[in-house]
């Protein structure tokens, strides 16, 4: 399949979600515009900060008319466990075998010193407010090299924006994604 472009419709997976279970991609789209934000996974420290981050200002995407899934190569059982404390206003896409991943060429890097890339400041600062906010490393899983992506797609599933981060800190803050809605 190769990277998407904007223009491009964005596939239609089945995928398995947190609190959805099994569904197509086409059923889980909003009226106005939908975001896929693809992590590594919910262990990863500055991945579950986004969430948590997310999870406090969803109200202001849904503001906009959006909705928003968070794709992450976890397992369901553990994304369940380490979120059993909390009930997001938003649904996890689960692709353990990170077959999505690869159809959408979400690529991994080269190395963990091309993962932090020249963002390594940036990490650290993440790192220590999620550490502040009671984060620690969780379970490891899919591949601690992998890249994030993001994409917005409307309501025929027709992409708008289709972001491949060079490093894991090249990503859309949410300022940033409420101003991209």
């Amino acid at each position: 399949m190769g990277r998407l472009t904007v223009g491009q419709k964005f596939p239609d997976f089945e995928v398995e979600t947190l609190y959805g279970g099994k569904q197509h991609i086409s059923t889980m789209l909003g009226n106005d515009k939908t975001v896929f934000w693809c992590l590594r996974y919910i262990g990863c420290t500055v991945c579950r900060y986004d969430v948590h981050l997310l999870s406090q200002r969803y109200h202001e995407v849904e503001a906009k008319g959006a909705k928003v899934y968070f794709m992450m190569q976890s397992d369901k059982e553990v994304l369940a466990a380490e979120l059993k404390d909390q009930a997001l206003p938003f649904d996890i896409i689960c692709d353990p075998s990170m077959e999505i991943y690869q159809a959408l060429d979400i690529q991994p890097a080269e190395s963990m010193e091309a993962l932090v890339g020249d963002g390594l400041k940036k990490l650290q600062t993440k790192g220590a407010a999620a550490a502040e906010a009671g984060f620690s490393h969780g379970k490891y899983e899919g591949n601690e090299q992998q890249l994030p992506a993001l994409f917005i797609v409307d309501a025929q599933s027709q992409v708008l924006t289709a972001h491949y981060a060079k490093n894991i800190m090249d990503m859309p803050t949410i300022d940033d994604l409420l101003a991209m809605l």
